[in-house]
């Protein structure tokens, strides 16, 4: 079965354009123009995807969002016009899988997609996680706390580790300096938000051979860090 994609924007013309791009591809498309129209969709259809514009005539499509996570994990992809930082990181904040600034490439958006698709795929056992993970020649050994590049060990500081492994968790998606700085040190300070710098620039300097290029962790600058799906 095709995944399903429900479409939520209030502008006909653009939401007929992500539309016919989606009919492209192994896609079942919704179409859904306020933020009502969303929830109740979402709860009818239960979508694989929701692709949503926070522009939306009857709410905001961050309470969309807020909304959703009161009940639904369903993967979030905004699509809008608000570039500026502080509201990317609103979006992710809340609750959204990843933000695409407009206007943007048809490719850009299937690859988007794509991304939050095979991050839906069921594991093979949902009740044992992966043993280790593995990205170009960067390997986690879960069960050792053992890194090693090219076959090297490379010895982290446990805030090193966690950092690491809650960026390859969830690697293709951009987790904020907010969840970052959370789940390491369990609240938000100027201080610990300078720490995850310091921790960051540390951790580069292992595994990174030009730290200036990152080849494993991106930075989205303004709003947090990304592990590349693949290197």
């Amino acid at each position: 079965m095709n995944p399903l994609v429900l479409i939520v924007e209030d502008e006909k013309t653009i939401r007929r354009f992500i539309r016919v791009a989606l009919d492209t591809q192994p896609y079942t498309c919704l179409e859904a123009q306020d933020g009502m129209g969303a929830l109740a969709m979402t709860a009818s259809h239960k979508p694989d995807v929701v692709v949503l514009d926070l522009g939306l005539p009857d709410m905001d499509g961050l309470d969309v969002i807020r909304k959703l996570r009161e009940w639904s994990d369903v993967p979030i992809l905004v699509v809008s016009a608000r570039g500026h930082e502080r509201e990317k990181v609103e979006a992710l904040d809340a609750g959204a899988d990843d933000y695409l600034t407009k206007p943007f490439g048809i490719a850009e958006l299937l690859a988007r997609i794509r991304v939050i698709l095979r991050h839906r795929v069921p594991k093979q056992d949902e009740g044992a996680p992966a043993a280790t993970f593995a990205i170009g020649a960067l390997k986690i050994d879960y069960e050792k706390r053992r890194v090693t590049l090219q076959g090297e060990e490379i010895h982290l500081t446990p805030t090193e580790y966690r950092l690491l492994t809650l960026l390859a968790s969830q690697h293709g998606k951009v987790l904020t300096h907010r969840y970052l700085v959370k789940e390491i040190w369990g609240e938000v300070t100027a201080d610990d938000t300078q720490s995850l710098r310091v921790s960051m620039a540390n951790l580069r300097r292992k595994i990174e051979q030009n730290p200036a290029q990152p080849k494993y962790i991106i930075t989205e600058v303004g709003v947090g860090y990304r592990m590349v799906e693949d290197a």
